[in-house]
């Protein structure tokens, strides 16, 4: 409590109530102490609520990644090897062949429901509960008892090689891909509404290839690729076992664009509405033309290789760090006006498409077979023990 009422005071937030936040100076918001701020209080707000089996000595505290001691980062990098090396527990009756690892589950679980949990009404309380499923997982199979640390794209912004998070050493999640020259740009049409697509062209990154050091380099992708221009695709080609590396493409460009301090902090900030909040935070082209990628988009590209495939992105561990800041940022965002920002928007397709009704809180979300069935009400308390029991520090 005294790190958080030491945030409150150099913010300028010690008096504030969620209905009441001040105007931040703007070396504040650049910098990342109003974001820091806004944190201490949504932990604040949080812990008021806490409730059922989530008592206080059982919630986890959820950190940044270079706050961990180095001993702790290694446990971390220790329990994801360990889950990397887990049987899959889907079934064997051919739906997924190349379902090996745990870690192919944790992929498949995401890429079967891709075209339902983006751009669509549970985007954000998906990915909460997918967090949560790996955050289980890394605790009852392979003993991580912490909570799941993430990913402060604004301390990246300007050097992602030299991240604690990706430098290569073994307190890190491995570097950077082996660098490939003479690449073109990457040229990205984002389609929505208006007939003519939204472009959006970024330059290559300093990497390409395959992990080049540390944790992760070995770690093997099986399943997909998949083809992204309509292409049908059949277990076989997507499900099956098709080893190869993992790879990476760090770039600062898209962090700079749309994932720094200033992005997120004025996401929170700026928006009143579940529509307005989740359509800017992910770049949705029916809610913003002038931020096509939003700060979901900028983590996504600014780590690149897989973790730039919507379908197969968590292969990547970084896949899990990036989410879980969104999930941050979500979670600052409702816990300032908690009992006015639990409701979600939109239907449950990709950009509604194909048409389909629109999502309520009474539907269910889940991850199978590794998390149950949970009513989406259920997902917009972090504290209430049903199920979960975290908070963001």
């Amino acid at each position: 409590m005294q790190l958080l009422s030491t945030l409150l005071l150099a913010s300028g937030l010690a008096t504030a109530t969620p209905l009441n936040i001040p105007n931040f100076a703007q070396a504040a918001i650049d910098s990342g102490l109003a974001l820091k701020g806004l944190n201490a209080l949504a932990t604040l707000s949080a812990l008021t609520r806490t409730g059922g089996t989530c008592t206080p000595n059982k919630i986890k505290y959820r950190r940044e990644w270079r706050t961990l001691s180095k001993p702790d980062r290694r446990k971390f990098v220790a329990a994801v090897n360990c889950l990397q090396g887990k049987p899959s527990v889907l079934p064997k009756d051919g739906t997924v062949p190349g379902a090996i690892t745990l870690w192919d589950d944790l992929a498949y679980a995401h890429a079967w429901r891709t075209f339902f949990v983006h751009m669509s009404a549970t985007f954000l309380v998906w990915h909460r509960y997918f967090l949560f499923t790996y955050e289980t997982l890394l605790e009852t199979e392979c003993g991580w008892t912490q909570g799941l640390p993430y990913w402060e794209w604004g301390l990246d912004e300007n050097n992602m090689r030299g991240s604690p998070l990706f430098d290569g050493s073994d307190t890190s999640i491995g570097s950077d891909g082996v660098f490939i020259p003479g690449r073109p740009d990457f040229i990205l049409d984002i389609f929505g509404p208006d007939p003519e697509p939204i472009r959006v062209v970024f330059p290559p990154g300093t990497g390409g290839g395959c992990i080049e050091k540390g944790p992760f380099k070995d770690t093997v992708v099986r399943l997909g690729p998949f083809p992204l221009d309509g292409t049908p695709w059949t277990n076989e080609t997507a499900y099956g076992n098709n080893p190869r590396c993992l790879d990476r493409d760090l770039n600062t460009n898209p962090l700079k664009r749309w994932s720094t301090f200033r992005n997120s902090t004025e996401l929170i900030l700026s928006y009143d509405n579940i529509r307005e909040f989740q359509g800017f935070l992910e770049g949705d082209p029916r809610v913003t033309t002038e931020k096509p990628i939003g700060v979901h988009g900028g983590g996504h590209w600014g780590v690149g290789g897989i973790t730039r495939d919507p379908i197969i992105s968590p292969y990547d561990p970084a896949f899990y760090f990036h989410h879980n800041q969104l999930d941050r940022i979500y979670w600052i965002w409702q816990n300032l006006d908690f009992n006015n920002r639990k409701d979600v928007f939109g239907t449950g397709t990709w950009g509604n498409f194909p048409p389909s009704p629109n999502v309520t809180v009474e539907d269910f979300i889940d991850v199978l077979p590794h998390q149950p069935a949970i009513k989406i009400k259920d997902s917009m308390n972090t504290v209430s023990g049903a199920p979960f029991c975290y908070v963001y520090v």
